[in-house]
């Protein structure tokens, strides 16, 4: 499982604010993610370009 974590203001949550990448899928080209925040009580779907654009990756969790 990975962990990211907000690199500014997106969807309502805080700068700062931790996601687990739950799951990432791929049809026709279109990847999609899955995110839960770290308390697993929030769940938002998006894209590539806003994973890229609105999240730093800061580890892998086994």
């Amino acid at each position: 499982m990975k962990l990211y974590g907000l690199k500014k203001r997106f969807n309502g949550y805080k700068k700062g604010t931790q996601f687990y990448l739950i799951s990432e899928s791929e049809f026709i080209g279109v990847k999609e993610f899955v995110l839960r925040t770290k308390d697993l009580t929030n769940r938002i779907s998006i894209n590539e370009n806003e994973l890229l654009k609105n999240f730093t990756f800061i580890k892998e969790i086994f």
